[in-house]
């Protein structure tokens, strides 16, 4: 083993190896975007829309709220307030709790370090190492607050220790290498304050890509404060920036998702009014929240949803469970074993109701308290504790039950659903148009191909643009190619995924239903063919990224899920019925970049084929200019006139096998995720 070998193996640290793989205790220091829920001050509830934030960043947030929440467990007499401040301005969090704090006095055990610095300075210390003592608080690792510390540019402790009439402050800076000696003197306040625990922190947000506490993340930071003040316990106040936030309790809290406030104790009676034709029901309000206690470790609180995907908003000793978990299982199981005997009551063989089925018309809302929780993560967005370690059962009473199916149209929505899916007819919504009908569509946005409808519409190629940048590049391609046989149409985004979706959702959806029309089909019709469509060919044209390609898996999602024979060739000479247009990455060219001289430009399809060329002596040479790509939008009209007077050179085929239907049943039946 050379020398060189040698030094490629190195040693870090423990704080070196948290900075320099963060992703493995806070989650990734790079931007996402996720549809979540944020409080909304306009309309004083939350409202779900995307959020671009960094997850590091709202972990080591989150991990200071979690431990000022959980002193209620250790303290629960004297605790009643925990204050939150952030300050964009100054680029500062602070979270304070008052009841219990640390004792300040040294750890004789370990070098006669005080104990606040021990527990928020030193790695691997905790107080819930010992498994065989049952505690429903939030940490277990020994990481923790100590995150925030290794996380920020500067981080200040401060106890007000009433029992030793001590008033301890120290500040950790530069990522927790550097600290200040602990400055302690005399609680003067101590008896009339009581305990406290303060912490200040700046976040070191050039670690996370960021100059400044932006809005969209505040946003994220400020309902987590909300979270706070539903999932503790109702003797806790909760002020955000000094402002009592109007929650105490996880009633109130699941009101601030629905119009309707959640009510245990009212039940809505059965109403009628006379008709012509005898009584009749009134109808009964959809968004309803029922509302439960489960003992002493559980709330639950559930509604109808039609967005028909199951929604689930839930805690774990104040912890956002984010992808819910054993415990959101747990409670939801039992209602859809309920409900599934309800609605399948007095339904013919044949029209039995999934429990998949049902349990997507459901929002279901729990806070509880786990002995010990285990996590899929440090992060700790899925819990993954076996039910029986849960150290409680979750018990729902027979009366929420029934107020649930009393008081909501849970059990008319679902069997009309139900209904509606086994004889689905959206051919009639679609409005088909018949080949040979030549008519205008009356579709927004929609360039349709001369030929589209008549004798030559088997030629014709219907290209479905990501958005409106997209078709504006094709749009300059069809003065090359003309527009007898090619039509464009834009996508306002990602195409819904057909293959769970609910009739509602289905009929709803206009961009389905245009794309419907456009192409003449019809979805309860099997298709040998395309000789009854309006055009022979549909084809992609969507970014070269992770989007781009959803929205090319969505779409093949949809036919195959539909109509599987039209994504089969008949035969090895057939044109595939779909397509994707591809655009360059890359373009390299040397001297003018409008030089006609095909030698002296280049264009790559793939990161990695322009890389193997840059590697090689023609990549090196001099004189080479680059152009790299974002999107469609980045490519000029000039350059979409140049992609589609060689259409052939940017055209791909999805290529046909035998296992094309599996591999897009696996990818998007959400039961089998």
């Amino acid at each position: 083993m050379t020398k060189s070998e040698v030094h490629r193996y190195q040693k870090k640290t423990q704080l070196e190896h948290i900075l320099l793989r963060p992703d493995t205790y806070v989650g990734s220091v790079e931007k996402t975007t996720e549809k979540t829920y944020v409080f909304c001050k306009v309309e004083q509830k939350m409202v779900q829309r995307d959020i671009t934030y960094v997850p590091a960043l709202y972990k080591i947030y989150d991990e200071i709220l979690v431990n000022a929440s959980d002193n209620f467990q250790r303290d629960p007499k004297k605790m009643n307030r925990i204050d939150v401040q952030i300050c964009p301005k100054e680029g500062f969090i602070r979270v304070r709790n008052n009841g219990k704090t640390l004792p300040v006095e040294q750890h004789e055990k370990y070098g006669k370090v005080f104990v606040p610095e021990l527990v928020f300075g030193h790695l691997l210390t905790s107080d819930n190492y010992d498994d065989n003592e049952k505690k429903v608080t939030g940490g277990r690792n020994g990481y923790g607050a100590k995150l925030a510390n290794i996380f920020s540019n500067k981080f200040i402790i401060e106890c007000g220790d009433s029992n030793r009439n001590k008033l301890y402050k120290q500040e950790f800076s530069k990522n927790m290498s550097k600290k200040e000696k602990p400055k302690i003197k005399r609680y003067k306040e101590g008896k009339k304050q009581g305990d406290y625990t303060e912490i200040t922190f700046y976040p070191d947000l050039k670690r996370f890509g960021m100059t400044c506490l932006d809005d969209e993340t505040v946003a994220l930071l400020e309902r987590r404060a909300y979270d706070i003040a539903g999932s503790t316990d109702d003797k806790v106040k909760v002020y955000l920036n000094k402002t009592k936030l109007p929650i105490s309790n996880f009633k109130e809290y699941v009101g601030l998702y629905v119009d309707e406030n959640p009510d245990s104790d009212t039940e809505i009676k059965d109403t009628k009014k006379k008709g012509k034709k005898g009584e009749e029901e009134l109808e009964k309000p959809h968004n309803y929240i029922t509302y439960t206690k489960a003992g002493s470790r559980w709330e639950v609180a559930v509604c109808v949803n039609d967005t028909g995907s199951f929604q689930q908003v839930s805690f774990v000793n104040s912890i956002y469970t984010m992808k819910g978990g054993t415990h959101v299982q747990h409670v939801t199981d039992q209602l859809v074993e309920f409900l599934t005997k309800q609605v399948n009551k007095g339904q013919g063989k044949g029209m039995q109701i999934k429990p998949a089925y049902i349990k997507s018309h459901l929002s279901v809302f729990v806070n509880c308290l786990i002995e010990n929780p285990a996590f899929d993560s440090q992060t700790k967005e899925t819990m993954k504790t076996a039910q029986s370690k849960f150290g409680s059962v979750c018990d729902l009473p027979m009366k929420f039950y029934k107020n649930f199916t009393n008081n909501t149209d849970i059990i008319t929505v679902i069997q009309q659903w139900a209904k509606a899916k086994e004889k689905i007819d959206l051919g009639r919504l679609v409005g088909k148009t018949p080949k040979g009908a030549k008519v205008h569509l009356g579709i927004p946005k929609l360039e349709d191909a001369n030929d589209a409808g008549g004798k030559k519409s088997g030629d014709c190629t219907l290209i479905l643009t990501e958005g409106d940048s997209a078709k504006a590049l094709a749009v300059a391609g069809l003065s090359v190619v003309g527009r007898d046989t090619y039509g464009i149409f834009p996508l306002k985004g990602k195409p819904l995924n057909v293959r769970d979706a609910s009739f509602k959702q289905i009929s709803n959806n206009d961009e389905i239903q245009n794309v419907l029309k456009i192409l003449g089909l019809d979805p309860k019709k099997e298709y040998n063919d395309t000789s009854s469509l309006r055009y022979g060919h549909v084809m992609i044209m969507a970014d070269q990224d992770f989007d781009g390609s959803h929205i090319k898996g969505l779409l093949l999602n949809m036919f195959g899920a539909w109509w599987p024979k039209l994504l089969k060739p008949a035969d090895s000479d057939s044109k595939p019925f779909i397509r994707e247009f591809i655009t360059p990455i890359v373009k390299v060219w040397k001297g003018s970049q409008n030089s006609q001289d095909a030698s002296k430009k280049k264009v790559f399809f793939t990161v990695g084929e322009y890389e193997e060329w840059k590697n090689s002596d023609e990549g090196k040479e001099k004189g080479w200019n680059a152009k790299y790509y974002k999107g469609l939008g980045t490519s000029t009209s000039k350059e979409g006139k140049e992609y589609f007077s060689n259409i052939e050179e940017h055209g791909m085929d999805f290529l046909w096998d035998n296992k094309a239907l599996e591999s897009l049943d696996l990818a998007f039946n959400k039961k089998k995720s």
